[in-house]
């Protein structure tokens, strides 16, 4: 039987063995070190945030009336139904009204054939004065004839004119464009000048009032950004500008109004629903600010955040407790303990430790 070779390594088969233990052992090492995304700390100004809800108006609602009264013989528009300037409403029964512009254009055509028979009369009394055929006093009452049926001719055409108008008040319109809230009669019934029939609410734009406490009046403006979220609306953020600031402070809320108008155009907002707003007052101060993420709050009560040393892939980490200010926009200023362009952990400092070594992933 054979007795098994024993010989040993050769020299360069160890080395070859050592290099790639080491290799491994310290790319072993580097799988180990606790993956992290990074960003920098920035100086930028502060902004101050106040979340305030209100609820969503429209600029113009309005109670129609007809300009005469009727019986209503055609209701054309319904509850719900979205109406633009000059579509018809109502009809109201016009019949009588058609036969007063009937006898009107007949009396303004009368008016007009009496008026030209005078002026060819008075065409002919100028011939014979020219060759001194005819008195002058005749010549003058013709004229005078001509302005007087031209009178009478103005007198027929506004009559004419006014039972036409007349006629066209007999069809309600609406007076801008909006949505019919509400109907208030049926056809058969009279309607007259002083009883609404109709309620149109424009909701093309649409206003949000917000009560704004009163220790915000020189920092609230028109250049005021404001982030809106209507609770009907979860699908995202609406962004806005404060419209008008109402210079008056309600002295028992200690409050003072301001208005967002926001664009409904698409119509999937509504009055009377309720929405959020987030007004962006600027500080007028700059700052250190990180994103929050960034933030770990201990139940000891420090507040740190996680700094990057060294360069390459891995590096190391340790601890800075810092003192914090406003949040914004998803970011918190930095009051003390931190400067800028100084590298953080944003991502993996749930479960760090000083000194421990991390791989940058972002």
């Amino acid at each position: 039987m054979p007795k098994p070779d024993r010989r040993m390594p050769s020299p360069g088969l160890i080395a070859t063995m050592l290099l790639l233990g080491l290799l491994a052992s310290g790319t072993t090492a580097a799988q180990q070190a606790a993956p992290v995304a990074v960003t920098r700390a920035e100086s930028r100004s502060i902004i101050q945030e106040l979340t305030l809800t209100g609820t969503l108006t429209s600029p113009r609602r309005a109670e129609l009336t007809p300009e005469v009264n009727g019986r209503v013989t055609e209701v054309i528009a319904e509850a719900g139904d979205q109406v633009e300037a000059g579509d018809a409403l109502l009809q109201l029964d016009a019949e009588l009204t058609r036969i007063e512009l009937r006898q009107a254009e007949a009396a303004r055509d009368e008016a007009e054939a009496t008026l030209q028979d005078a002026r060819r009369r008075l065409r002919e009394a100028e011939d014979l004065a020219a060759r001194d055929s005819i008195g002058q006093s005749e010549l003058e009452a013709r004229r005078s004839e001509v302005r007087q049926f031209e009178a009478v001719l103005a007198r027929r055409e506004a009559e004419r004119a006014f039972q036409d108008e007349l006629l066209d008040r007999h069809r309600l319109l609406a007076p801008f464009d909006g949505v019919i809230n509400r109907r208030m009669i049926d056809i058969g019934e009279r309607a007259y000048t002083d009883e609404p029939v109709y309620e149109l609410i424009a909701t093309g734009r649409l206003r949000l009032e917000l009560e704004v406490p009163q220790r915000f009046f020189g920092s609230v403006g028109t250049d005021t950004e404001a982030a809106i979220r209507v609770d009907a609306r979860p699908d995202g953020t609406i962004d806005g500008r404060i419209s008008t600031v109402i210079p008056v402070s309600d002295s028992s809320s200690r409050s003072f109004r301001a208005r967002v108008e926001l664009d409904n155009r698409d119509g999937r907002m509504t009055p009377g629903m309720s929405a959020r707003a987030t007004l962006r007052m600027d500080t007028g101060r700059s700052g250190v600010v990180i994103p929050q993420d960034a933030l770990i709050r201990y139940p000891d009560g420090r507040t740190v955040v996680w700094i990057v040393e060294g360069d390459g892939d891995t590096r190391t980490v340790s601890e800075r407790r810092v003192q914090t200010g406003l949040r914004f926009d998803g970011r918190i200023a930095i009051l003390e303990g931190l400067a800028p362009d100084t590298t953080i952990v944003t991502e993996g400092n749930e479960a760090l430790q000083d000194g421990q070594k991390v791989r940058v992933t972002e």
